[in-house]
Formats: C-alpha cells, structure tokens, sequence
C-alpha cells in the first residue's frame, strides 16, 4: 500500500503543480474544473446515487454551474459557504441523530454543490484577484499558503494526536480525531503564520490578523474533513472511490480544502488584502 500510494503521489504531483501553478486564470480555471468535477462524481456516490449514467450526470450539472458563476461576483458566493459551513458544523455536532435532516438523497445533491462550488469560486478569486500582503503581491504564493496551512494543520494534528490524544473530537463521526490534535495543527498554523509574516516583511497588525485569519481557516478544514466522513459513514463507504490508488478519492484529498478556501479568500477580501480581479 505504501509503494503504491507514492506512485500515485509522484505522477500526480506534476500535473497538480503544473496546473495550479503554470498556466494562466482560464486554463486554471478549466484545470480546477475539473478537479471539482471528478471531485462531483464521486460525491454523487456519497449522496446515495450509484447508477453510473447518474453520476455522470450530476457531475456535468455541477460543471454547468461552475460555468455559469464564471462572471458572478465572487463574494456572495463565499459569503454563501461561511453560512454552509456553520451549518455544517451544526449537522456534525448532532450526528447521527441529525442525520433525518439531511440523510434523503437530494438534500445530500445539494449539499455537494454547496461544497464544491465555492471551494472553484474561491480558488479562482485567489487566482485572478489584486493580491497584496506586506511585500508579497503574487497570487500564486496566496494559494500555495492556503494550501500549506491545511498541511500544516494536518501534520501538527497527527503528532499532537499522537502524543495527547485521549480526548476524541467527534468519535461518532471521526474516531481518530482528538481535540489534541486540533490544537496542536492550530498552534503549528498560528507559528506558520508568523513566519511567512516575517518573509513577507509584513508590519505587525497585518501579521496579527493574518494569525487570527490562519487559525480560523485551518479550524474550518477540520470541519471539512469531519463533514465528508459524515457523509461517508452514513453511506458505510471507506473512500469516496479507488479513482488515486493507494488515496482514495479526489475528494478524499480535498476535503479540507473544501472548506478552507473559500473562507479564507473571504477573510482576505474583507480585510482588503484581495480585491476581484479579471479573467
């Protein structure tokens, strides 16, 4: 399983880097779309549909609504997913008696279009908007930071999980997460934060917030993370396919990510650090 998952890992990482970080808003844009939609077919299967003309089917309408907020305002759309993900948070706090709430195979549709379109709306908002943070002005090192807090998060989790982690955050849904590990991915984000303050020569009250804005998107990638083993536990599936040999599924790569990205490229907008940009 080892073998294979590092295979896998070595012919994937080039096409991530290369596409997330070589070619231009429109060809990112198309790139990620796809990402998303390989990522919708899968959740078609989490959402109880199993016909595979089906899934198809569900992944090209979430592909027709990527296409069509292409000239929607990015804003309202983020603004969209942070009251989603407080909904969220309410539905992994009451499972699995919740789960009569959201446990009929529409209501699970939608909520993958909740989930996976501003996670597309963010990126490409990070992507193609004016960027400034302390000397830093490229947009590409602002996705790339997004991208290494929820790591970062990850991998201080797993040590301080695995030294402290008695108290379990949500064992019905996740048993291995601890409330140790929590605060040990967000003490490794908060120093994470400083340092690139400090290389990006930023003065004090933007290092400041971008401490407070760092430790609320590695906190909401939890609620990423825990939100999709909900769906998967409720469906008694492993992985949200065996599509990355040795990983899983798309989603199961980008679930944090889901909900980190658009969060914090509202964070950013609202703090003035990120203004819309064009195509």
């Amino acid at each position: 399983m080892l073998k294979t998952r590092i295979i896998t890992a070595l012919i994937l990482a080039p096409i991530a880097i290369g596409g997330i970080f070589f070619l231009p808003p429109l060809g990112f844009a198309l790139f990620t779309g796809a990402i998303i939609t390989i990522g919708a077919w899968e959740w078609a299967n989490m959402s109880g549909v199993t016909a595979p003309v089906a899934r198809v089917a569900y992944a090209g309408v979430v592909a027709a609504v990527l296409y069509a907020l292409l000239d929607v305002p990015a804003v309202a759309v983020l603004w969209l997913a942070v009251v989603w993900w407080i909904a969220c948070f309410l539905m992994v706090r009451s499972y699995p008696s919740g789960s009569g709430q959201w446990g009929s195979l529409p209501v699970r549709a939608i909520m993958g279009l909740l989930v996976l379109v501003p996670a597309w709306v963010g990126l490409n908002h990070l992507r193609t908007g004016s960027f400034q943070f302390g000397d830093v002005a490229n947009n590409l090192l602002v996705i790339l930071y997004v991208f290494c807090v929820v790591w970062v998060a990850d991998i201080g989790a797993y040590f301080a999980g695995r030294a402290f982690g008695k108290a379990k955050l949500a064992p019905r849904v996740s048993p291995g997460k601890s409330w140790a590990g929590v605060w040990g991915g967000l003490a490794a984000v908060a120093v994470f934060a400083v340092i690139v303050s400090q290389l990006a020569s930023a003065p004090m009250d933007q290092t400041l917030l971008l401490v407070i804005a760092s430790l609320v998107t590695g906190l909401v990638s939890v609620l990423g993370d825990l939100l999709e083993s909900m769906l998967k536990r409720f469906r008694g599936i492993k992985d949200s396919s065996q599509l990355l040999p040795g990983h899983g599924g798309i989603m199961d790569r980008i679930d944090s990510l889901t909900a980190a990205i658009p969060v914090f490229a509202l964070i950013i907008t609202q703090l003035g650090w990120l203004a819309a940009g064009n195509w």
